[in-house]
C-alpha cells in the first residue's frame, strides 16, 4: 500500500532533482528545504535530522578538507611541484608529470584543495611556455579525481558514502569502509586513466585563450631586474637553452655583465654567474617569476626572502610624495616600509637600466615585495596609495614541511593498520599545525567548509527518510525488476549507470544522497554482500567526467579553462565508460 510518507518522500526527491538540475537554489539550500519539509510532516524527527552531526565520518570529511586548506596556504605543494617540473618546457613532458603527480598526491590529500593549489601553478607554467591552460586544466581535474577515488580520504564523495554506511541501520553487519578498500579499482584506473589523458588530451582538448588574458586589469608593463644566482642551473647555458627568451608576457630586454651591456639579446649568448637580466613584463608574470624555481634572484628583495609571509602588491606614488625625484636605491624603502621595490611602471615611457638607478616620479606604479610589517608601517603614509594585492607567499621552515606531510602519512598508515582512528590522527595533526604556528586558532573556523558539512548531514537525514518511508525499497524493486534478469552483475551495472547519470546531471553529492539508500535496499533484497554496491555508488558518483558540474574539481577548472559542455563530454565520456567497465569487471570478479 502506498503511504503518505512514501508519496511525500518521492515528491521531495523530485524537487531535489529539478532544483539541482536547473541549479535553482544551490545544493545545500535545496537539501535543507527538502529535509525541513520531511520534518514538518513528521517523516523525520528532529533527532533524525541532526543525527549526522554525531557521525564520526562527517567529522573526518570536515577535518580532511580543513587540513587540505592548511596545506594549501603553505608552500609545501608548490615546492614539491617546482622540484618535479624543473626544466620541463614541452607540453607532453609537463602533462605526463602533472597527471602522474597529481593523481599520486590525490590519494592522500583531498582533491579539491589540491586542484586549488595547482591551478595558479599551471596558469603560470602555461604563460611562460606559450601553452593554452585549456590543454592542462581538465587533465588536472581528471587526475585529481582518479587519484582521489583510489582511497577513502582522497575525495569527499567516498567520505560521504562511508558516513552513510556508518549511519544506515538496514544492514547491521555492514562495516565502515577502510582507507584502501577503494584501491582495488582505483589503482588500476590511475594507470589506465593516466595513459588515456597523456595519449588523448592534446587531440581532444580545445586550444583557448585564458579568460584572464582577455581582461586588461593589472596589465601594466614593468621593468624588472633579475640576477643569475651563484649556484644557478642556468650558468653555462645559452639564452635559447635556458628558455628565458620564451617566457610569455616577459621580454628579455638586456643583460648587464660587469662593465658592458648586451641589448637585443642574441639567443646564443651564454649565461654566467652574476649576470643581471633586465626584463619588461606584466604584473602577474613578474609575480610568477618570483615564485618559480627559475635560477634567478631579485637583488632588490634581499633579506625579505627569509620572511615567513610576504606579498606582492601594487602602489602608485602620490603627487606630494617624498619619494619623487629620488632613485630607488636612495629611498631606503626597505628600511622604512619593510618592502622592496622590485619593478617600476611609468605609463607611456620606457625605463632602462637597473631598478636601483631609476629616478621615481609622481604617478609611477611600483610593484612591491612586502614583509610582515609593511601594513603597519605604511598605514598612515602619504607617499603612495595602495592599488591591489597581486599574490601572496607563505614560506615554512623545512622541518615544518616534514612534520605536516610526515604526520599526515603516519595518521593514514596508523588508520589503515587500525591502530588508531583516522579522526584522532587528523585532529592531532590540526593541533600540531597550530603548535608549530602554521595556522592559528582564529584561522581554523574560517577554513572549515560549513557548506560541505551541512550537505553531508542533510544527505544522511534524507537517506534515513528514504529507508523509513519505503521509498528506497520502492525504487529498489523497480531496479530489480529491470536488471535482475541479467544477474547480479546486471543489477550492479544498473546501480552504477543510474548513479553515474544522476551524478552528471545533479552533482556527485546529490547522486550519492539519492542512490545510496536504494543500493543498500537492493543488496538486502537480493541477500548479497552490500560492499560492491556501496563501492559502485562511490566510483560512479565521483568518476563521472562528462559534465562540468558532475564533480567539484570539474566546476573549479571550467571557468578558468573557458570550457564548454562539449569539451568535457568529448574527452570525459570515453574515460567515464572505461572506468565503469573496469570497475564492474573487478567488483564482479571479487564479490560474485
Amino acid at each position: 500500500m502506498v503511504s503518505f510518507d512514501l508519496i511525500l518522500v518521492l515528491l521531495v526527491l523530485a524537487f531535489i532533482l529539478v532544483s539541482l538540475y536547473f541549479n535553482l537554489l544551490g545544493i545545500s539550500f535545496t537539501f535543507l528545504i527538502g529535509v525541513i519539509a520531511l520534518g514538518v510532516f513528521g517523516v523525520l524527527t528532529p533527532r533524525e535530522i541532526v543525527s549526522g552531526l554525531g557521525n564520526e565520518q562527517v567529522a573526518v570529511v570536515i577535518l580532511i578538507l580543513l587540513f587540505g586548506e592548511i596545506l594549501r596556504k603553505t608552500n609545501i605543494i608548490e615546492n614539491i611541484f617546482d622540484w618535479r617540473f624543473r626544466n620541463v618546457r614541452k607540453y607532453g613532458g609537463f602533462l605526463s608529470r602533472l597527471v602522474m603527480n597529481v593523481a599520486g598526491f590525490s590519494t592522500i590529500l583531498n582533491n579539491i584543495p589540491l586542484v586549488a593549489v595547482m591551478m595558479p601553478y599551471i596558469h603560470s607554467w602555461a604563460k611562460r611556455h606559450n601553452v593554452s591552460p585549456s590543454k592542462l586544466l581538465i587533465p588536472l581535474s581528471y587526475a585529481a579525481i582518479l587519484g582521489g577515488s583510489a582511497t577513502l580520504i582522497g575525495t569527499s564523495t567516498n567520505l560521504i558514502v562511508n558516513s552513510m554506511v556508518e549511519e544506515q541501520k538496514l544492514l547491521p553487519d555492514l562495516q565502515p569502509l577502510q582507507i584502501f578498500d577503494f584501491s582495488m579499482v582505483g589503482i588500476p584506473m590511475i594507470i589506465i586513466g593516466t595513459l588515456y589523458l597523456i595519449l588523448f588530451s592534446k587531440r581532444l582538448l580545445p586550444d583557448k585563450r585564458p579568460i584572464s588574458d582577455e581582461l586588461q586589469s593589472h596589465n601594466r608593463e614593468y621593468i624588472i631586474e633579475a640576477k643569475v644566482k651563484a649556484n644557478s642551473h642556468l650558468i653555462g647555458k645559452t639564452i635559447a637553452e635556458s628558455g628565458l627568451n620564451q617566457i610569455q608576457g616577459l621580454v628579455l630586454a638586456a643583460i648587464l655583465r660587469k662593465s658592458f651591456r648586451i641589448t637585443s639579446v642574441p639567443s646564443d649568448v651564454i649565461l654566467d654567474k652574476g649576470d643581471v637580466l633586465i626584463f619588461a613584463g606584466e604584473t602577474k608574470n613578474i609575480a610568477d617569476l618570483i615564485s618559480s624555481n627559475s635560477g634567478l634572484i631579485l637583488p632588490e628583495i634581499g633579506m625579505l626572502t627569509k620572511m615567513r609571509k610576504a606579498e606582492v602588491v601594487e602602489v602608485v606614488i602620490s603627487q606630494n610624495s617624498a619619494l619623487t625625484n629620488r632613485t630607488v636605491r636612495d629611498t631606503n624603502f626597505r628600511g622604512k616600509y619593510d618592502a622592496a621595490i622590485i619593478a617600476v611602471h611609468r605609463n607611456g615611457e620606457k625605463i632602462e637600466g637597473k631598478i636601483g638607478n631609476v629616478v621615481l616620479r609622481a604617478g609611477d606604479v611600483l610593484l612591491l615585495f612586502t614583509g610582515e610589517n609593511f601594513i603597519s608601517r605604511a598605514s598612515d603614509t602619504r607617499d603612495f596609495y595602495f592599488i591591489s594585492k597581486v599574490s601572496e607567499y607563505l614560506k615554512l621552515e623545512w622541518w615544518k614541511n616534514v612534520v605536516l606531510l610526515g604526520g599526515l602519512m603516519l595518521a593514514i598508515v596508523l588508520a589503515a593498520l587500525q591502530v588508531t582512528s583516522l579522526f584522532m590522527g587528523l585532529i592531532i595533526m590540526v593541533l600540531v599545525a597550530m603548535v608549530i604556528k602554521v595556522t592559528t586558532p582564529k584561522e581554523i573556523p574560517v577554513s572549515i567548509d560549513y557548506n560541505m558539512a551541512m550537505v553531508v548531514v542533510l544527505s544522511l537525514a534524507l537517506g534515513t527518510a528514504m529507508l523509513k518511508s519505503g521509498a528506497a525499497a520502492f525504487m529498489a524493486n523497480g531496479m530489480l525488476t529491470l536488471f535482475l534478469p541479467f544477474g547480479k552483475t546486471g543489477v550492479l551495472t544498473g546501480v552504477y549507470l543510474i548513479t553515474a547519470i544522476l551524478s552528471a546531471i545533479i552533482t556527485s553529492k546529490g547522486a550519492v544522497a539519492l542512490i545510496f539508500p536504494v543500493a543498500i535496499s537492493v543488496a538486502s533484497k537480493m541477500g548479497v554482500d552490500a560492499v560492491p554496491f556501496v563501492l559502485s555508488v562511490s566510483y560512479a558518483a565521483a568518476c563521472t567526467f562528462i559534465t562540468p558540474h558532475s564533480y567539484d574539481t570539474n566546476l573549479m577548472v571550467s571557468g578558468p579553462g573557458g570550457y564548454s559542455f562539449r569539451d568535457f563530454f568529448r574527452i570525459g565520456f570515453p574515460l567515464t565508460l572505461i572506468y565503469m567497465i573496469v570497475a564492474l569487471i573487478i567488483l564482479s570478479a571479487t564479490y560474485f
